[in-house]
């Protein structure tokens, strides 16, 4: 391919250089993650070019500079933590690299805090072992922000409430469904859809509950739904840092 000045574009005229900071070692890992955007021949590297690159460009900057950003917040909150030597450990890069090729690909705010947040958590002592990691990302790959959101909900549905403002009703008896669609009013009308969306959590071992629609107690109503398993996924992807409110 040929730019305006007649001399032949390479990789490095896409992958242009981010801004160096003070978080030169992750802008350093994620980089070496994103550099593979293909280069095309002809009319197709036109169009791919002028339409595709530069929102690529743009979420691949402010995804580095968010976990620059953070990282450096974590090792002033962290004691003897300290960014320079992650770049010696093996399961953070590669937990870097699969959560960037993610994050490159989405534009959902939830799925993108999701995946910082599990960057963050698998720079810590505590991370989870490797195959978690992958296996955790690879669900906010796959996932929904309304998966996360469900998830996150029947973890502890009376907080949720309580975080958010919600007062419920003082139900003699009714089911989860009942629950979920007081507290999410966008969700009336749609069981098939989050019908589908615990079915998925279900399968993957997050929920312990496939049906939202057995009538129960309020107290069956209220109770926690998610797996050992799944609140060490919400773990994951929650900001280790307290108050991270950005």
């Amino acid at each position: 391919m040929i730019n305006s000045k007649g001399r032949k574009m390479d990789a490095s005229d896409i992958e242009s250089k981010p801004k160096a900071g003070a978080g030169d070692v992750a802008h350093t890992l994620i980089r070496t993650g994103l550099s593979a955007i293909p280069v095309l021949g002809g009319p197709a590297a036109e169009i791919f070019s002028a339409i595709i690159v530069p929102p690529l460009s743009k979420r691949r900057d402010e995804w580095i500079e968010s976990i620059a950003k953070k990282l450096k917040a974590l090792e002033e909150k962290v004691d003897d933590f300290n960014i320079e030597a992650l770049s010696q450990n093996e399961v953070f890069v590669t937990t870097v690299m699969h959560a960037s090729q993610v994050a490159i690909r989405n534009h959902q705010k939830e799925k993108l805090e999701a995946l910082r947040n599990a960057v963050l958590n698998a720079a810590l002592s505590n991370a989870p072992e490797e195959d978690i990691q992958l296996m955790f990302l690879n669900f906010v790959d796959t996932f929904t922000p309304w998966h996360l959101r469900i998830l996150k909900f029947f973890d502890n549905p009376q907080e949720w409430g309580r975080r958010v403002g919600i007062t419920y009703p003082n139900w003699p008896t009714g089911s989860l469904s009942t629950v979920l669609e007081h507290t999410f009013p966008e969700l009336r009308g749609r069981r098939d859809f989050y019908d589908q969306v615990v079915k998925d959590l279900f399968i993957r071992g997050l929920m312990n509950t496939e049906s939202l629609h057995g009538i129960m107690t309020p107290q069956g109503m209220f109770a926690s739904r998610t797996t050992p398993l799944g609140k060490q996924f919400i773990n994951f992807i929650t900001s280790p840092i307290e108050s991270d409110d950005d």
